[in-house]
Order: C-alpha cells, then sequence, then structure tokens
C-alpha cells in the first residue's frame, strides 16, 4: 500500500475535522480562519476504520460546500508523511493501521492531510510564539494524555509519526498499573480522567462513575479523592518537568479535560513541574491553550499547508 502527495490548494476554503473516540468535530475554515459551519457527529467507534471513515466523509459534506481540501487531527499514533495511523489504543476498534489520508481521499474526491489530534491542536499554538524558531511542549490531558513536541519552529513527528506521545513515558506513580497501549507503569494509567478515577475507588473501596464526582468528593473533604487528584497531577508536573529540561521549550501548555477539575489539580501539576526545573528554566510555568474549543478543528485545517496532502486513488 502507497501513497502520494499533491501540492496545496492555494486558497480555501478548508475543512477542519477533529476525530475523537466519542465524536467528530467538523468546520469549514475561511482564508482567514474564521469558521464559517460547524457540525458535530457521534464517532462509530465500535464499527471499526471503514465505518468510522464513512462518518468522517459524512461529516466533511456537512461542511464543506466549497472547500478544497481537508485536514483531519485523530486519535492515534498518525504518520503524516504515509497518510497513515500507525498504533492505537483500543477507543476506536481496528484503527491501527488505517490509511487515513488515502481512504478519506477516495470517500470525499478532496486532497487530505493528517496528524495526531494533539500535535494539530499544538499548530496554532507554537504559530502563536513569537520568533519564528520556538520550541514548545503541549500536554492534553483528558481520557488519555497527548502530547505535542516542537523545537526551533518545527512541529517534531519522529519515526512512524510517535513524537510527543506523552502518556506512554514510565511513570513511578503508574508503576504494575495496566495502560491503554497494553503497556504498564505508564503516565497514562495514573493521570488521565479514568487513571485518577480508577486510583480514588482503589483508595476509597467505592465505585464511581466520572472524574467530575471526585472531584466534588475533593472538594468537599474527601480525603481519598483528594490524594487521587493531587498523584495525578504530580506526576504530570512531574513528567513534565523532566521533558522541559530536555527539550527547553519557550512555552509549555497544559489542555484537555482534567485540568479544568480546578485549583487542586492546576497548583499540584505546577508545582510538581517546578521542582524538576533546571536553573535556566525556573520561570517557567504551564499555561492554559490560547485557542480553547476551536484548537484542534482549526489546526487540522490548517495541516492542509503544514504537511503532505494525500490524493484521491492513492492506493496502489
Amino acid at each position: 500500500m502507497a501513497t502520494y502527495t499533491v501540492r496545496p490548494p492555494a486558497t480555501g476554503p478548508f475543512i477542519g475535522l477533529d476525530l475523537g473516540g466519542t465524536k467528530i468535530a467538523a468546520a469549514l475554515v475561511g482564508p482567514d480562519g474564521s469558521v464559517l459551519a460547524r457540525r458535530s457527529l457521534a464517532t462509530p467507534a465500535s464499527e471499526g476504520a471503514e465505518a468510522v471513515l464513512d462518518a468522517l466523509r459524512d461529516a466533511a459534506r456537512a461542511v464543506g460546500r466549497g472547500a478544497t481540501a481537508i485536514g483531519v487531527a485523530a486519535a492515534g499514533v498518525v504518520d503524516p508523511r504515509s497518510g497513515t495511523v500507525t498504533s492505537a489504543t483500543r477507543s476506536i476498534r481496528g484503527w491501527a493501521g488505517t490509511a487515513l489520508g488515502s481512504g478519506l481521499a477516495d470517500r470525499t474526491g478532496l486532497p487530505v492531510a493528517c496528524d495526531n489530534d494533539v500535535r494539530a491542536a499544538a499548530g496554532p499554538e507554537l504559530a502563536s510564539i513569537d520568533g519564528g524558531r520556538a520550541s514548545l511542549l503541549f500536554a492534553a490531558v483528558g481520557t488519555g494524555v497527548g502530547g505535542a513536541l516542537a523545537c526551533d519552529g518545527r512541529m517534531l513527528h519522529g519515526a512512524a509519526g510517535i513524537a510527543g506521545h506523552l502518556g506512554h513515558l514510565p511513570s513511578p506513580e503508574a508503576a504494575g498499573l495496566e495502560c491503554t497501549c497494553g503497556g504498564v507503569g505508564h503516565l497514562e494509567a495514573v493521570a488521565s480522567g479514568p487513571g485518577i478515577t480508577a486510583l480514588y475507588e482503589r483508595l476509597s473501596g467505592q465505585a464511581v462513575d466520572r472524574l467530575q464526582t471526585v472531584a466534588e468528593r475533593a472538594a468537599s473533604g474527601d480525603g481519598g479523592a483528594m490524594r487521587a487528584i493531587i498523584t495525578g497531577a504530580r506526576a504530570m508536573g512531574r513528567a513534565l518537568g523532566g521533558l522541559a529540561n530536555t527539550l527547553g521549550p519557550d512555552r509549555v501548555v497544559v489542555g484537555g479535560g482534567v485540568p479544568g477539575i480546578g485549583p487542586l489539580y492546576q497548583d499540584a501539576l505546577a508545582d510538581s513541574f517546578a521542582r524538576e526545573l533546571m536553573p535556566p528554566l525556573r520561570g517557567l510555568r504551564p499555561v492554559a491553550p490560547l485557542h480553547g474549543a476551536d484548537a484542534a478543528v482549526l489546526g487540522a485545517a490548517a495541516l492542509i499547508t503544514t504537511v503532505p496532502l494525500h490524493g484521491p486513488g492513492a492506493l496502489l
């Protein structure tokens, strides 16, 4: 199986698609970066890759009148050069190995650019830093733990597109815990929303339905809930601090749903992060993303001009 690339279209509008395990967000993005239309569809995650590609096509059609190309920010490890999902967790059945770029191009007749969802969301964040040669450490903490790394103005993709997958760093706090990737002892198993929730259940012996319940109990003084949140936050902060010493970023961004649970999490992460920093970085602090809920679809649309485009008929 092979793909080829085509020249980027000179003008928009472009379609940006953000594919997650539960929903697909679609937007038609104008040449000036404004969102002209929006639509959200459920992801048929349990129905397999072909059904997901069909749903992406439907989402593109729902917003795409006059569009000249499609950018996709997708869950999983995505190699933008080959347009392939090289690895994935169990959140979308059979997603690993999917020819995302050419598969969607064949369905829509439009050229397609694709990348990992967090790396796509980090693109506008990198572009917003003055100087043109900035370095960025970007983390998204939610159902999983994703990330992106940029060095000297260039987003890093790495072999098979795996650069930036922060959730699969070894973490002492996650010792013995199974990760969604099949490994053991990875950061995601203790620092993600489900990881913090599961830790609370182990500490308290009580089943809870979601992270927000843990946060509410912590706010009421539940010691186990507070400990679970602080443990997950400290694990995340420690990992980011070590990565900051390695990369030397101008900005560290932490987004996703988990930081939104409140100051208990945010303060523990920031304190743990700061304790790891080498002297030249001691003024660095994590900040929230600049672009809010539109970051992923805007980043997806921006991929059209920054990574290879895959055209229809590319399966050889």
